[in-house]
């Protein structure tokens, strides 16, 4: 059966519904970030691609929520820059790996640029590792606990949906059909 789709409009198609997704109600940081930038940079061959879909897709959903932060853009494409390197062979292993890693990436990126660009923590070596331990606290109070379970479960949720979908879909839609 063929759907009409090119491997690349279904790539695209599920950056952007991951990215829409966005907009549901959703436990915080139980969101598909990561997720979009390491599906991106496993699936595109222009790898140019893995970085400009998913940061437009990222930018159209922020548009929606109003929520853009150049934090959250950079750790997505250092996640993408490392997903490009780190899965040009891709199996389940790597892209867990890949997951928890993109996870502690936007963790350590977000919160250093909360201690840089603010007034809240002095700008020491203790004053950053203060900022890593208050964000630590402050996801005490998320869905899973914290961080490591809210991030982490969003980004493997989010990786599985991506990647599940489009591995289905591949095998419905490009195969081909014998008359």
């Amino acid at each position: 059966m063929n759907l009409g789709l090119s491997r690349f409009s279904t790539v695209v198609i599920l950056i952007i519904v991951a990215a829409l997704s966005r907009v549901v109600p959703h436990p915080f940081n139980f969101t598909p970030i990561g997720a979009m930038a390491l599906f991106g940079a496993a699936q595109f061959n222009r790898k140019i691609f893995a970085f400009m879909i998913p940061v437009v897709a990222m930018l159209l959903s922020d548009a929606l929520i109003g929520n853009p932060s150049f934090p959250t853009y950079f750790s997505f494409a250092l996640i993408a820059g490392f997903g490009v390197v780190y899965l040009k062979k891709l199996n389940a292993g790597r892209l867990l790996t890949a997951s928890i890693a993109a996870s502690v990436v936007f963790f350590i990126i977000t919160n250093f640029f909360v201690w840089f660009g603010g007034t809240m923590y002095p700008q020491t070596w203790q004053g950053l590792i203060g900022c890593y331990t208050a964000g630590l606290a402050f996801y005490q109070q998320t869905f899973f606990g914290n961080l490591f379970l809210n991030t982490v479960m969003g980004d493997l949720f989010y990786n599985t949906l991506l990647f599940g979908a489009y591995y289905s879909i591949e095998k419905i839609a490009f195969k081909p059909t014998v008359a």
